[in-house]
């Protein structure tokens, strides 16, 4: 971590600019560490090394959608909109796996944004990616079936065949109910596509729901 501006996703960057950002120390982010609460206001900019942050908007009915996740290379187009207008936060970060991360004081990344074109254009080349993926977000839970959008989670959180999450989990990544979830997974489970653990489901039929995912484009 000592030379962590040398990341990929900041390879395009200026030497003055990495030079200035080379004097920001990584931070260790533990796992289930809270970043930020609605109402809360953005004090810098994170750069994340390793490890994964996921966004999360939540209903006044208690129910949760996760707008996107923040992994290496990736921004949070919360913190960014934050900084650059002032407003508050409106969604939650989780840390969901341990990592490191940098955070740019929001004096330094408005000086660097100002400053530094290399710098300009890495930010809002993320933003303009992030806001793109929530479009199709956007597009997702208005026009997909809940059964599509689950297959489409499952097989992209799947590793070795098992995907590690709760119904809950799963209920917010795709912006539906765990109750609905649920009987959703048990149906795929009478259908001999999937088998549910405790925390986790197990992709037995993975063809089944590449299928079922592929409808969407149909």
């Amino acid at each position: 971590m000592n030379d962590w501006t040398a990341a990929a996703a900041l390879a395009g960057l200026d030497p003055a600019t990495r030079t200035r950002l080379a004097a920001l120390s990584p931070q260790r982010m533990p796992r289930g560490t809270v970043l930020f609460r609605p109402g809360d206001t953005a004090s810098g900019f994170s750069v994340v090394l390793d490890g994964r942050i996921e966004v999360f908007l939540t209903g006044t009915s208690g129910r949760e959608l996760m707008l996107y996740a923040v992994e290496p290379g990736q921004s949070c187009v919360q913190t960014t909109l934050g900084l650059l207008g002032g407003g508050a936060y409106s969604a939650e970060a989780i840390c969901a796996q341990e990592g490191h991360f940098v955070l740019i004081p929001r004096p330094l990344f408005l000086s660097l944004m100002e400053a530094s074109a290399t710098f300009r254009a890495l930010v809002f080349a993320a933003f303009a990616q992030r806001m793109g993926d929530m479009v199709g977000l956007l597009e997702r839970v208005s026009f997909q079936s809940v059964e599509i959008r689950l297959a489409q989670a499952l097989l992209a959180r799947a590793s070795g065949g098992r995907v590690e999450a709760t119904q809950a989990e799963l209920a917010a990544q795709i912006g539906s109910a765990r109750e609905v979830v649920s009987r959703r997974l048990d149906a795929f489970a009478r259908s001999g596509w999937v088998r549910q653990e405790r925390g986790a489901v197990v992709l037995q039929d993975a063809a089944a729901l590449v299928r079922l995912a592929a409808a969407a484009a149909l």
